[in-house]
């Protein structure tokens, strides 16, 4: 009974969170600016936070183990009666091309649907970084000036602009939108982590190929030097860092927007600040 319960609990809380989303923008103009904000960071998290990581946490504390499982599924039936209570409002658009549509005639409906859901098992791990992202990377910029973020441009949603996306559609591209921006915010932090304590190239070539991607200083950019050779010396890694480093300003990883200008002269380590 106590599962059942938790499980009523969190079916409710997702339909009452979900249905002040949708009330907001209907309040005039606070409420649509109230609106906005819950569409990008800070508010963004508290949104996540309530929607995800709560009734789960909340379930545990009060009800153990099993009250755990009772919100998890509380949360997917919350879930897919918001999905039928929003395509219902769209009936047009759900009669139309939908990404969902296609995609189970591509793959198969079972495995499509199972794949999105298995998906969703790493939602606590990107929630862990994004945490990161606000309680530790700050104490980084503090103690050796790494620059420091706008978290709103990066962690924000928006695809609930685009035209006839509803329903399952559209709460699949949010977490999309949400989960993409997250990774890269946390890609431009370890930017800065790696080419400020660590700039030796890896021994293995394809892992320097692989990872140049993410870390363009591994090879260096256009009018910025790249990491050391594997086969270099400590020396020359110092030499590097004397370089690229001063006792004072933003440390940003050598291919930072903020030490460039456009024909890729130094100028300056200054970066947005958060």
């Amino acid at each position: 009974m106590t599962m059942i319960f938790v499980a009523l609990l969190a079916t409710a809380a997702v339909l009452v969170g979900a249905g002040f989303l949708h009330l907001l923008p209907r309040l005039g103009k606070i409420g649509r600016a109230c609106g906005g904000a819950f569409c990008r960071a800070p508010a963004l998290d508290l949104a996540v936070t309530y929607f995800l990581i709560v009734p789960p946490v909340c379930a545990v504390i009060f009800a153990g183990w099993p009250g755990l499982l009772g919100s998890v599924v509380g949360q997917i039936i919350g879930l897919q009666i918001w999905v039928f209570l929003h395509e219902f409002a769209n009936r047009s658009a759900r009669r139309g091309p939908r990404i969902v549509k296609t995609l189970n005639r591509i793959v198969g409906r079972w495995r499509n649907h199972l794949a999105l859901w298995v998906t969703a098992i790493v939602v606590p791990i990107f929630w862990v970084i994004r945490v990161a992202q606000i309680f530790i990377y700050p104490a980084l910029s503090w103690l050796v000036a790494l620059p420091r973020y706008r978290h709103a441009e990066w962690v924000n949603v928006s695809r609930q602009k685009f035209d006839g996306l509803i329903g399952h559609d559209l709460i699949w591209c949010l977490y999309c939108d949400w989960m993409t921006g997250v990774w890269s915010l946390g890609s431009e932090m370890l930017r800065n982590v790696e080419s400020f304590w660590c700039p030796i190239r890896f021994y293995d070539d394809k892992k320097c190929e692989n990872c140049r991607i993410d870390f363009p200083d591994v090879a260096g950019t256009p009018g910025a030097p790249g990491w050391v050779p594997a086969d270099s010396t400590m020396a020359e890694v110092s030499e590097l860092l004397e370089q690229q480093y001063a006792p004072k300003g933003d440390n940003g990883w050598f291919g930072h927007p903020a030490r460039l200008t456009v024909n890729g002269e130094p100028i300056s380590t200054d970066s947005p600040k958060k």
